[in-house]
């Protein structure tokens, strides 16, 4: 016979076992998050989709990232208030042409002369001080900034072949904001299109080129196929990109995934890294499709000249400003005195 006692007793029992076994059976859901990279498709595939292709990879179904190209959710200059409203959960862009809110926008992309080789930028923000700035800067505005690498150099390739300084005058380019501002003191005229338009802009004629990239960017986009002139001199020698989460995601999201995001981050960087450095040189030395052109250096000097005054301008807008553009001095006071492989002569 069962008794009250007896039944309560079981019933202790049974209740633990019959609530622990939905946990058994049913694995949690993935985190899911929607990102999307100021790259097309073509170049997203090399500067974004590693590190996310790794995230994936390592997550264990605990986490998924959906990548997006440019302009595929939002346009790249709206970046910014998406992920602040969590449209988007996490972005890879310059601080220049997602129009950040923030006094970074203009030292995003292509901050004039302010670097000479792809490892500057790691150097700059992990032993010169740029990754606190940046972090600190973005907390303000509802961002998490995780981590920024560099790219490749900002070169011209063009329909029209530079030979002088005087060439620049006139050119319609499709650049970057804070480049754009800088090479108008030449006579550029900067142009503002998506991403995806500006090749068939150079066929029409609406471009003369492009002042966005270096050599590999011209060969994988599509680009070397509508230019016909790239001109190895350089107004910055690498790309200061970063990557993005929207505030309350990354607080939300578990530390091993945050560890495993940065992961992913670190070996996307490593991989854009050699992918950048063996194409600039390799397509320089074999490519078929742009010829090679180079103003004298002491000519091109009248354009690194401008930036120092640039560099002041944009100094006096602001503590911020002002701090940067320090750094951005100190460290190239060091690599001008160490001189190569550091300098470019």
């Amino acid at each position: 016979m069962t008794t009250r006692r007896k039944f309560l007793s079981g019933a202790a029992v049974a209740a633990p076992a019959a609530l622990a076994a939905p946990s058994i059976v049913h694995a949690q859901a993935p985190i899911k998050w929607r990102m999307q990279t100021y790259a097309g498709a073509a170049l997203g595939e090399q500067v974004t989709k590693p590190a996310v292709d790794y995230i994936n990879a390592a997550a264990n179904g605990e986490m998924e990232i959906e990548l997006f190209y440019a302009d595929q959710i939002v346009p790249t200059g709206e970046l910014f208030q998406a992920m602040q409203r969590g449209t988007i959960d996490m972005v890879h862009s310059d601080d220049d042409s997602m129009a950040s809110p923030t006094p970074l926008q203009q030292f995003g992309g292509y901050f004039p002369f302010a670097t000479k080789h792809i490892l500057d930028v790691p150097v700059l923000f992990n032993q010169y001080g740029l990754a606190d700035i940046w972090k600190e800067e973005y907390a303000k505005v509802g961002v998490e900034w995780l981590s920024a690498a560099g790219q490749d150099p900002c070169n011209f390739n063009t329909t029209k072949e530079i030979k002088s300084v005087a060439d620049l005058d006139g050119l319609k380019l499709y650049t970057f904001p804070t480049a754009g501002r800088f090479l108008s003191k030449f006579g550029v005229v900067p142009v503002n299109i998506p991403y995806e338009d500006a090749e068939v802009a150079v066929q029409t004629g609406e471009l003369d080129g492009m002042a966005w990239s270096g050599i590999t960017e011209d060969y994988t986009v599509g680009w070397a196929d509508v230019t016909d002139y790239f001109l190895t001199n350089n107004i910055s020698g690498a790309w200061i990109g970063s990557f993005f989460v929207n505030q309350q995601q990354w607080a939300d999201l578990p530390d091993h995934l945050k560890q495993l995001v940065m992961a992913g981050i670190e070996a996307g960087h490593t991989y854009r890294n050699q992918w950048y450095w063996g194409g600039e040189a390799r397509l320089r030395a074999q490519g078929d499709k742009l010829k090679l052109s180079t103003v004298p250096a002491d000519e091109w000097s009248e354009v690194e000249n401008a930036a120092k005054d640039f560099w002041t301008e944009i100094a006096e807008e602001g503590e911020v400003h002002a701090k940067i553009v320090q750094i951005f001095r100190d460290y190239n006071e060091v690599i001008n005195k160490a001189g190569p492989p550091y300098t470019n002569g």
